[in-house]
This record gives C-alpha cells, sequence and structure tokens, in this order.
C-alpha cells in the first residue's frame, strides 16, 4: 500500500487502532495539548480529512488534570471503550508543569466518535509521581498496563513499568520496572524511556519506547520477552543494546519516535506509526514547537523474528 506522509500534520504521540468494524482509529497530542480528539476512516490515507474529528473530552479551566493533555490511547477493553492520557495540574496548583498523573476516560458507544466520554478518574500506579504515556494489553486472558514513571530513587525523567490490571481502571499488582534510562542514546539531553507500545510476534512479546530528549536525539528502543516468561519479573525482560529507530540525517527526518503498531486489513503487512519533526532548528523548547508530524511505514521481521524498522522513509509536510 502507498502511504502518503505526513498522514496528519502537526500531531505528536500518535496511536491507531484497527478495529474489527473496519475503521482505523485515530488519536494523538493536540498542539494546545488542551483536548483529546478522535478520528476513523476506512483508509489510512483518508485520517487527513478533518470532517470526521471529535472532542472526545476537553480540560477543565482548573484543578489537578487541567493543563497539558498528552499523549493519548485509544483502547476496546470488555466491549468498552477507553482513552488513557497524561494531564498536569493548573499552574495555580504547581509552579513546575511536569507533574502529570495518569487518567482514563470510558464510552459504552459501538462508535467512539457517538455518545458521551465519562471521566472515570485516575489510574492510581502507587507511585506518587510524574508518569505518562500508559498502554494496555492482554496476555493468557490477563489484562496488563504499562507506562512510563519518574521514581525518586531512579536518575532520570521517567522509566518503564508493568503492572497486571484488575479492571480497565485500576492496577492489580505493584509496579514492577522493566527498563531505566542507562544507555548512551537513552539519556542524551535527558534521560528518559517513555511511550511504550506493544506487539505480539514469534512467540515474544515486543515493546518499543522512545528515548532521550524530544528534538533529533529522540529515538526509539525495543525490550522483548518470552511470551512464556512471567511479565512481572523484570529479570525476564530484555533490551536491545542499539537504538532500532532514529534520525536520519540524510533524509531529514529528526527524532522519530513515540510510536504505535498497527497492520493493513488483510493482516498481511505491519505498520510502524511514529512522529517526527522535519528540522532542527526549534525555538525554545522543543516541547512546544508544533511541527511534529505523524508518519507511517511498513517495517519487517528477521529470520530470528524481531522486527526490523529500518530508517524513517518520508515525513515531510
Amino acid at each position: 500500500m502507498k502511504i502518503m506522509n505526513p498522514v496528519i500534520e502537526q500531531r505528536a504521540d500518535p496511536h491507531i487502532y484497527l478495529h474489527t468494524d473496519g475503521y482505523y482509529y485515530f488519536t494523538a497530542s493536540v498542539p494546545e495539548y488542551d483536548r483529546i480528539e478522535l478520528r476513523r476512516a476506512r483508509e489510512l490515507n483518508e485520517l487527513k480529512a478533518t470532517s470526521a474529528i471529535i472532542t472526545a473530552w476537553h480540560k477543565p479551566d482548573s484543578g489537578p488534570y487541567s493543563d497539558l493533555i498528552w499523549a493519548p490511547e485509544l483502547h476496546f477493553i470488555n466491549n468498552q471503550w477507553f482513552i488513557y492520557f497524561a494531564a498536569a495540574p493548573s499552574r495555580e496548583i504547581k509552579d513546575d508543569a511536569f507533574q502529570h498523573r495518569m487518567y482514563v476516560i470510558g464510552n459504552a458507544s459501538e462508535n467512539p466518535l457517538d455518545g458521551a466520554w465519562q471521566f472515570l478518574g485516575q489510574v492510581e500506579t502507587g507511585i506518587d509521581a510524574f508518569c505518562l504515556d500508559a498502554t494496555t494489553f492482554t496476555h493468557n486472558d490477563k489484562l496488563y498496563y504499562l507506562w512510563a514513571q519518574k521514581h525518586p530513587d531512579i536518575r532520570g525523567n521517567s522509566s518503564l513499568y508493568i503492572a497486571e490490571m484488575k479492571s480497565p481502571t485500576e492496577l492489580l499488582s505493584q509496579p514492577v520496572l522493566i527498563s531505566k534510562p542507562e544507555l548512551d542514546w537513552e539519556t542524551r539531553g535527558f534521560w528518559v524511556n517513555e511511550g511504550p507500545s506493544v506487539i505480539k510476534r514469534n512467540g515474544r512479546i515486543f515493546v518499543s519506547y522512545s528515548a532521550s530528549a524530544t528534538d533529533e536525539n529522540y529515538c526509539m528502543g525495543l525490550l522483548y520477552i518470552d511470551q512464556n516468561d512471567d511479565l512481572l519479573n523484570p529479570n525476564c525482560w530484555h533490551k536491545s543494546p542499539q537504538p532500532v529507530f532514529q534520525t536520519s540525517w540524510e533524509k531529514r527526518i529528526f527524532g522519530p519516535g513515540h510510536n504505535s503498531f498497527t497492520q493493513t486489513k488483510d493482516g498481511k503487512q505491519d505498520l510502524l506509526v511514529y512522529h517526527a519533526r522535519n528540522y532542527t532548528e526549534i525555538e525554545g523548547d522543543p516541547l512546544w514547537d508544533p511541527n511534529r508530524h505523524t508518519c507511517i511505514q511498513t517495517f519487517t521481521w528477521n529470520e530470528d523474528g524481531f522486527p526490523v524498522f529500518g530508517t524513517p522513509q518520508t515525513c515531510h509536510a
């Protein structure tokens, strides 16, 4: 299939989900960081259209989750829709903007662009500190929560944790650390592991994640575990020693990362969804530069059963 990149301009932290109804559902961080948008289309290239965008939720004017709405993800669990996202307190409560916690909204409608989205509250992780970028997945009939979290005893902005869920809004087990920023390419600008995304293939569970500052240093790493191992045993997880997807200076695609996975409708081709910039000359904090664009490209698997993402192909607005 021919992807016309960027699929959507000025949308960072993109998440695309192909549902059983044949629609691709899309959500991402908007440049204003003030709301959660949803859109859907029959074909990936049609996600560009702005005619079918709804605002699922808008931040309140004040309170603990009224600022910097980041990285929403749409999940369909037990025949209900859920969106997990990070939000910070309003500046009148906290001077430091980066005080995010994780929250969830839900919708029981068949089509998540219809019906009412209900605010379901905070997902408590047991660690009262900055956290973000939650995703969920099911394995062996158990629901798992996977997210990025700052811990007072670990250097850096965030590490990756996993826990089993009691329900789509509540954890059952204690957080388990499975990766922290420690390698050179994970600690450029900032010490970061964030944006985990799960894909299961070839007898393994793979977790891609993003590392370093959100400029041209931003890149993707890979964790993996045997599908028969205990997902809550940190000793069973393995980390690729090198980044698996990173800036292409030749093609001028900078800081590719915060990915999600989807497929072609026939299930024959896996697709990598990510954001990237087309320049490095950023004025001020890269976080406030709006030009992280959503791009998609195919990827393959090697003879050892590992994903091969290659290099960014094109993501020019």
